[in-house]
């Protein structure tokens, strides 16, 4: 059977072909009316559209090139989610590329899907240093956005969430809960993330305690680093010195010392009370439950979204924005209350965009 054409549609309905592609393109207005007949003329006939022409006509392929550092991650499939979704909703496609935490080969992948022609890219970037150059050298190419890591300042547009602001709100709550021997268990990599948390651990800790921001272990992101780094702290030093909570920097150092904890027999939250930070769905299953940081997802990826759209191909060398999201505290058992949300007392929803000049 010979696939179904435009002018197919167009004799179906009784309409000219340019209605046709207008009704389908959603480009102008047209009638109700004239909009009903053609969908169904494209119902009835099993009308699909050719993306391959339509790409060679308009240069645009309508996908989205899409590069993180490591899938198995589980705050990233949550992140690309509602990304795809929000591309989805523009008929655009995400094609997906994983760097496995290596700068090199993220540039590989920037580079391949570039070659590949999409539209735009967007990019959770492996390091902030090393991932530099790829990035800006594909942001003068394309549209593209940083997503919840930069690159620093004029690289690229980019939305995250406040990190600083999440710490704070970690550390008033903790202070609220009558904790002072407090102990950072983060990343020592050079993701902005692990970065921006860690900094903020040391501006605030101090208030609660002058040994507080020099108490920090450092390792990665990983359920296995939480383990090893209470061993380090926990079990190295006199019942007295012990920190009365564990600041980790993201959810699965956190489930890691909660495991290793109770391993040793220790009480959480009655001895120590532990935090995380991205409330991913097994903060909320680990025992007791994970007080975190809740990163507003499909916020961070609906402005991703908007970013790339409000920047065409003509101003690729125009100034940077950037969005930081206002995150929320998440308290469950690990520090001792009963499940609760709270907001920053004075952050708004949604920051105002900065700009930065290139």
């Amino acid at each position: 059977m010979a696939d179904v054409t435009l002018h197919d549609v167009a004799r179906a309905s009784g309409c000219s072909v340019s209605t046709v592609s207008r009704v389908l393109a959603g480009s102008r207005p047209v009638g109700a009316a004239t909009a009903a007949r053609v969908r169904q003329a494209v119902e009835d006939l099993g009308y699909r559209p050719n993306h391959v022409a339509r790409a060679l006509r308009s240069r645009s392929t309508g996908t989205i090139g899409l590069v993180l550092p490591q899938i198995t991650n589980p705050f990233y499939p949550t992140l690309v989610r509602e990304l795809t979704y929000a591309l989805h909703a523009d008929e655009r496609a995400v094609l997906l590329a994983d760097c496995d935490d290596d700068p090199k080969a993220e540039a590989g992948h920037i580079s391949a899907l570039l070659d590949r022609q999409v539209d735009a890219l967007v990019v959770i970037p492996a390091h902030e240093q090393h991932s530099r150059t790829a990035v800006a050298a594909a942001a003068a190419r394309v549209p593209l956005v940083l997503l919840d890591r930069g690159c620093g300042p004029g690289v690229a547009d980019s939305v995250a969430v406040d990190n600083a602001a999440g710490m704070a709100l970690v550390l008033d709550h903790l202070a609220a809960e009558g904790r002072r021997r407090l102990c950072f268990v983060g990343a020592s990599g050079t993701a902005s993330a692990a970065a921006e948390r860690r900094t903020a651990y040391e501006a605030g800790a101090g208030a609660l305690d002058p040994e507080a921001p020099g108490r920090v272990a450092l390792g990665d992101f990983s359920v296995a680093w939480g383990r090893a780094a209470v061993d380090r702290i926990w079990t190295e030093r006199a019942a007295a010195q012990r920190p009365d909570a564990l600041v980790c920097a993201n959810d699965l150092i956190a489930v890691g010392a909660l495991q290793r904890l109770r391993q040793l027999g220790a009480d959480v939250p009655g001895e120590v009370a532990v935090t995380g930070f991205d409330d991913i769905p097994l903060a909320d299953l680990a025992d007791p439950a994970v007080t975190t940081v809740r990163q507003p997802v499909a916020e961070l990826a609906a402005e991703a979204a908007r970013l790339l759209d409000r920047r065409p191909v003509s101003e690729q060398a125009g100034p940077r924005r950037s969005i930081r999201l206002a995150p929320r505290l998440v308290v469950r058992a690990s520090t001792g209350r009963s499940s609760a949300s709270h907001t920053p007392k004075s952050a708004p929803a949604t920051r105002p965009e900065t700009e930065s000049a290139q």
